[in-house]
């Protein structure tokens, strides 16, 4: 397998995290998405990912982009390591339902080309970018923390890994990254600490990786 990704992209960190709890060795390809105005644009990789953004999964010749279809592939092709959508349909859906939350409502918000966009087109100064980063981590983690009263133990879902996880902690660690005042989500919180104490977890965090700084 062919991973291409960038280091603080959340999107490749939970692809990165998914390979990681499977155990499946694979060769990370960085795509710079800074260096020369953005390494996604180039030719050769618009020919992998249409979409110019990462992460892209190379399996043979299946190539899978979006990384929750990423993840839910390797779900599938591995069911028997660390299954990440739990077979209970009800749990299931409450890990999608997390995991959804974060990938389609908060994540597209705040990504690298609409931060660059706020700042570059519509001329917004830092201040302000970071005012609107701030608020859809906000309101989307006071959503998730509700959600997590129903299920949450150590992990999103009790005791039991998921598909929660894997999108949980990169948002988590970007809206650190970001100086977002997280104290009024302890449930988020104390899973993120506990996850970034499990060693797919640490091999996927963005400092270790390759192409970090």
């Amino acid at each position: 397998m062919k991973l291409y990704g960038y280091f603080r992209s959340s999107a490749s960190f939970r692809v990165r995290i998914a390979l990681a709890l499977k155990e499946i060795n694979y060769e990370n390809i960085p795509v710079h998405l800074l260096n020369e105005g953005g390494e996604q644009y180039k030719a050769d990789y618009t020919e992998i990912n249409p979409q110019q953004l990462v992460p892209s999964l190379i399996d043979g010749e299946a190539v899978i982009t979006q990384s929750l279809a990423i993840v839910e592939y390797l779900d599938a092709k591995y069911p028997g390591v660390m299954p990440l959508v739990p077979k209970d349909i009800w749990l299931a859906a409450k890990a999608r339902q997390i995991a959804y939350a974060i990938a389609c409502d908060i994540h597209p918000m705040n990504n690298l080309r609409v931060l660059q966009y706020l700042k570059g087109e519509l001329k917004v100064d830092d201040e302000v970018k970071n005012t609107w980063y701030h608020h859809w981590v906000l309101t989307g983690f006071t959503a998730i923390e509700k959600m997590l009263g129903e299920t949450c133990d150590q992990y999103c879902l009790g005791d039991q890994l998921s598909l929660a996880d894997v999108c949980l902690i990169p948002q988590v660690y970007n809206a650190k990254r970001f100086n977002c005042d997280l104290t009024k989500f302890p449930r988020i919180l104390a899973i993120y600490e506990h996850c970034m104490e499990h060693d797919a977890f640490i091999q996927a965090a963005p400092e270790n990786q390759p192409d970090a700084g």
